[in-house]
């Protein structure tokens, strides 16, 4: 069972936002929308209320409500990988058994922030969740928004005792701290990249794909960097990776997905809107974007980085 995840869960797994209508409500037609965009386009997988999807501005009903559209739109032509983890024990439990009450292909789980917890309390943590549930697990570790690093013993020792913990989206910046992971979890776990201009670099030390918010601008692009690796077209993806490097570079000029949000609404594939307290990037953010998107050819058609 989790073998045969180990091989579907490769590629781009697309970090979908979370759109809100005119009056601040999930817009679930905007979001299978997005969705349906997402798989023309090539994306291998969709993930959902992760980091890009705005998760702590979300109810837990909203939460659901988010999780199960994806699952009924994307009908399994793609995986879904919802994110479940919270800062709370108790939550993070009901959303990892609902997704897999909902059909989720797996649970994306976040080393939960704010609280800092020790490494032993992260096992407990992780051990307790993932033996709650018989779907894959593939816990999030982003170190810049936890305020705490998830250590590769502690990684290790999760991956030996519960077999359906299968892989990790590490979004660090130490690319060390990556290579040991598949020394010592092996090579078939599944190592994603969060961070955009690591998910070529991934790639080359073994990695199984990757998780970029970047993907929600150009889905096609993202994947192929994958679908290049993958097919042995080693200088293509090298060319991709340093293509997207402006593109990449201006969506994290302030916190995601504010900058990412502004892109899509010039696109016009969502409202850009935010939930406080997130807010929009500065009027001179927001003019760079728009000079950008514009490079990329991005403002006058749907997708693609040519016109």
């Amino acid at each position: 069972m989790y073998q045969e995840a180990k091989q579907r869960l490769r590629g781009s797994i697309a970090p979908i936002v979370t759109p809100f209508d005119a009056t601040m409500n999930v817009d679930t037609k905007a979001l299978q929308n997005l969705i349906e965009w997402h798989i023309e386009s090539g994306s291998h997988g969709i993930s959902v209320t992760g980091t890009t999807g705005e998760p702590s501005s979300l109810t837990i009903e909203e939460r659901e409500l988010v999780m199960e559209t994806a699952i009924k739109t994307a009908a399994g032509r793609v995986p879904v990988v919802p994110g479940t983890g919270s800062t709370n024990h108790a939550e993070t439990l009901h959303l990892t058994k609902r997704a897999q009450e909902m059909g989720a292909d797996a649970a994306m789980v976040i080393v939960p922030y704010y609280n800092r917890p020790n490494q032993q309390a992260l096992y407990t943590h992780f051990k307790i969740v993932a033996d709650s549930v018989d779907i894959p697990i593939i816990i999030y570790n982003i170190p810049g928004r936890t305020a705490t690093n998830l250590d590769v013993k502690t990684l290790t020792r999760l991956a030996e005792d519960c077999k359906n913990i299968i892989g990790v989206k590490e979004s660090n910046k130490d690319f060390e701290h990556v290579n040991r992971v598949l020394l010592n979890c092996g090579r078939d776990f599944l190592l994603y990249s969060g961070i955009e201009l690591l998910c070529y670099p991934m790639l080359a030390i073994g990695g199984a794909g990757h998780v970029s918010a970047t993907a929600n601008i150009v889905p096609r692009e993202v994947a192929d960097i994958y679908n290049y690796w993958a097919a042995g077209e080693v200088e293509k993806a090298i060319d991709l990776h340093y293509k997207l490097m402006p593109l990449n570079d201006v969506l994290f000029k302030d916190t995601n997905p504010g900058p990412l949000k502004t892109a899509m609404g010039m696109m016009g594939k969502i409202n850009p809107a935010l939930r406080l307290p997130m807010g929009p990037p500065s009027e001179e953010l927001q003019k760079e974007i728009w000079q950008t998107l514009n490079q990329y050819g991005l403002l006058d058609q749907e997708a693609g980085m040519s016109k």
